[in-house]
Order: structure tokens, then C-alpha cells, then sequence
């Protein structure tokens, strides 16, 4: 498959979904406030003068509107023009570029990158996700901190899986269940959506596929970037299921 397929595929932030994406999220008890305070700890711990970070695959800048108090500047890199256009209207001043992770280059450096909430899964294979993390670290400036937050490695993935979630806000309900199947190295994810408000009910279907890196892929992917590899579990890490992966670029 070539990179220009991939992209097409894995932007399945539409219309649909983006649309819906933070009443999903937010109600589903996702501490962003929270989450942002750890990142800002994670990179202060190793960098405590960063005033600078650019968040990858940021969506609709949640993470974002949290930081604007803990860095001075904050960029942010997403490839769906939904999620970018709901993104500028949420934090107005912070620039929002469009650009595919694997492949972006700016043309500055920050003292902190990070790519959350498992949007590094997206690459299909060793060869993407090398390509990402170095495209990540050659925005860092030298002793620059990234931060990844990865998805479940291969012997953690429950076959079958299923989720669900209801939320309501302003006159609206939704209803999410998803199924995951795995295929190799990959899961595709299936989710179902049933809005409904007082202009009537609407159901879509949005299919997501996910790679299953190992821990020691990860780890290789920083360190061919530069980066020194270091993971971090438990209480200090974004999520202590998968832990977090941090490199300091050398």
C-alpha cells in the first residue's frame, strides 16, 4: 500500500464524526485538564525550561485549549480538515497546520513534541511508524522531549473487543458501540453512531485500523530518530494500561 493510499484511508475524521467527536470524549470521563498536567510534568521533568510544544494529530484541540497556561507557544499538526477547522475555532491564536504525520516538516523546532490519545496506531507498519517518529523528532530542538502516547501492544489486545458508551448534552444523545477484529498485525475497528435531537435520528458506521506495535518497536523507532528511549508506567503516565513513551533527542 502506498503512503497516499494510507493517508486516504486512516483520514476517517469526516463530517460525521468530527461533528460529534467532543461530546464522545468528553463525556466519557477523559480528564483532559488532567492528562495535559502529566504531559507538562513528563516534559518539564526532563526539559523544566520547555515553553514550546507542538502537538501531533491534535483533533480538535482539547489537549491544546488545556496547555495554553503550562507553554508559552503551542502549535499544533492535524491532517483532517474537519477536526483542523473545529480546532482553530476552539483555541483562536494557535496555529493549527495541516500536514501528515509521517511526512511534515515545518521548518522551526520546539523544546516538547507529543502525539496522544493513540493516534500513532495509525501507521500500518515499522516503516510508518519510523517515518513518524522521525518526522516528530526533527522538530525538536537539541534536548527537546517527545512524548508518545501508544496503543495496546500485540499481547495486550483482547480479540472480540467491544465498547459502548452513552452520553447526552444540550438536547442530544448519543450512542456509540464498537467491535474490534484483528487482522495480523493490524485491528479494524468498526463503531457504530445513533444520534438523536429534535431534528430526528441519524446512524453512521466509522471504521478505524489500528496497528499493534510491540514495546521494543517503539523504543527502536526514538532511538533511530536520535532520540534516547524511555518508557514510563504507572501513575506518571498518560495511560497506565499502555504506559508512555518518551525520547530526548541527543
Amino acid at each position: 500500500m502506498t503512503l497516499q493510499a494510507e493517508t486516504s484511508d486512516n483520514n476517517v475524521y469526516d463530517d460525521d464524526l468530527s461533528e460529534i467527536y467532543d461530546q464522545i470524549y468528553t463525556n466519557r470521563a477523559r480528564d483532559y485538564q488532567a492528562e495535559a498536567a502529566l504531559l507538562a510534568a513528563i516534559v518539564r521533568a526532563r526539559r523544566p525550561e520547555a515553553a514550546s510544544l507542538l502537538d501531533v494529530a491534535c483533533g480538535t484541540a482539547e489537549h491544546l485549549a488545556a496547555l495554553k497556561s503550562t507553554f508559552t507557544r503551542l502549535e499544533g499538526l492535524e491532517l483532517s480538515a474537519q477536526m483542523r477547522d473545529r480546532a482553530r475555532a476552539k483555541v483562536p491564536g494557535v496555529q493549527i497546520h495541516e500536514g501528515d504525520m509521517r511526512r511534515f516538516d515545518l521548518g522551526r523546532t520546539y523544546d516538547a513534541v507529543c502525539i496522544l490519545f493513540n493516534s500513532i496506531s495509525f501507521m500500518a507498519t515499522t516503516e510508518e511508524l519510523d517515518s513518524a517518529v522521525a518526522s516528530m523528532a526533527r522538530h525538536l530542538s537539541p534536548g527537546g522531549v517527545l512524548v508518545i502516547d501508544p496503543w495496546y501492544s500485540p499481547e495486550q489486545y483482547i480479540e472480540g473487543y467491544v465498547s459502548d458508551s452513552v452520553t447526552r448534552n444540550d438536547g442530544r444523545t448519543i450512542a456509540r458501540v464498537s467491535h474490534s477484529a484483528r487482522e495480523g498485525r493490524r485491528v479494524r475497528q468498526e463503531a457504530h453512531f445513533v444520534t438523536a435531537d429534535s431534528a430526528g435520528i441519524n446512524h453512521f458506521v466509522n471504521v478505524q485500523r489500528l496497528t499493534l506495535f510491540t514495546r521494543d518497536e517503539y523504543a527502536a523507532a526514538l532511538e533511530k530518530a536520535g532520540c534516547a528511549a524511555e518508557l514510563v508506567e504507572g501513575a506518571d503516565a498518560l495511560s497506565p494500561d499502555t504506559g508512555t513513551f518518551v525520547g530526548v533527542r541527543r
